[in-house]
């Protein structure tokens, strides 16, 4: 009998999902799962590709890369089109600026170097930096991460730099839907003793396809209550914040410290 033994947990991940149940199912729970994005496949998506072209059409100066996954995943994706050598050799020309240690592992995996890295590991931090530097009239190459970040683009743009974004990790609705309805069914009817959320845009996408499935407030008004809703760090967080939702997070945005929160947080109660 695992710690979580008897209590049911909603996951919303696709991708390291499955990394993420067995880590859950071996502290006994439940795991109902109900991926609530499908992540476009990075080599054939077109938009990486004419975004990479883009970068690569004439000397970027500052490159800002916000996930080590996303940086990698861009690399592979270029090697596959026969432009990773040439994508390297000009993000080593720029001063590159990261978002906390696992995109600077990823910029040296590459064998770059970072000229600044975030020890918040926020967006806030990350922009903030680079548009204290002088970037007017400078070419900003951008790797974002599962959505677009205007709030954080559009400063350096008025600030008079030319910001080239890339999104490696690209997302649509899932074709099949009747699985997160379930799951927002099972947690307005209180059969969930937790949701754990690893993106951001897995959260988003959570609260508006229940809106579009015409049960949001109910839901809302779930999370709200006595069900726990986990998330691995604080930009998963933003979208249920936002809602009203306060969120759990644990102190290291890890996989593994997310699952011992939640063995934390749910362990000690009586099974239901």
């Amino acid at each position: 009998m695992g710690e979580l033994s008897g209590i049911a947990i909603g996951v919303t991940a696709e991708r390291r999902a499955g990394e993420f149940i067995a880590a859950l199912e071996r502290s006994g729970a439940e795991v109902r799962h109900a991926p609530t994005i499908t992540i476009v496949p990075l080599d054939s998506d077109p938009e990486l590709r004419a975004g990479t072209e883009a970068v690569l059409a004439a000397p970027v100066a500052f490159t800002v890369v916000t996930t080590g996954a996303g940086f990698r995943g861009w690399l592979d994706a270029a090697a596959g089109w026969g432009l990773r050598d040439r994508l390297v050799a000009a993000l080593g020309e720029s001063r590159i600026h990261a978002r906390g240690p696992k995109a600077v592992g990823a910029i040296r995996g590459a064998g770059l170097r970072e000229s600044f890295s975030a020890e918040s590991e926020s967006n806030a931090e990350l922009f903030g930096a680079l548009a204290a530097a002088d970037i007017g009239g400078a070419r900003v190459a951008v790797q974002l991460h599962g959505t677009p970040l205007p709030e954080h683009t559009a400063p350096l743009v008025t600030a008079g730099a030319t910001v080239l974004q890339v999104q490696p990790y690209r997302w649509l609705s899932p074709p099949d839907v009747r699985p997160v309805h379930d799951l927002v069914d099972a947690a307005i009817a209180g059969e969930l003793g937790a949701l754990a959320f690893t993106s951001a845009p897995a959260a988003a996408n959570f609260l508006a396809l229940a809106r579009s499935y015409g049960r949001l407030d109910e839901l809302l008004a779930a999370l709200r209550g006595p069900l726990v809703c986990a998330c691995v760090g604080p930009v998963t967080a933003a979208p249920l914040e936002e809602a009203g939702v306060k969120t759990l997070q644990p102190e290291r945005q890890r996989l593994g410290a997310l699952v011992k929160l939640l063995v934390t947080a749910l362990g000690s109660r009586p099974a239901e």
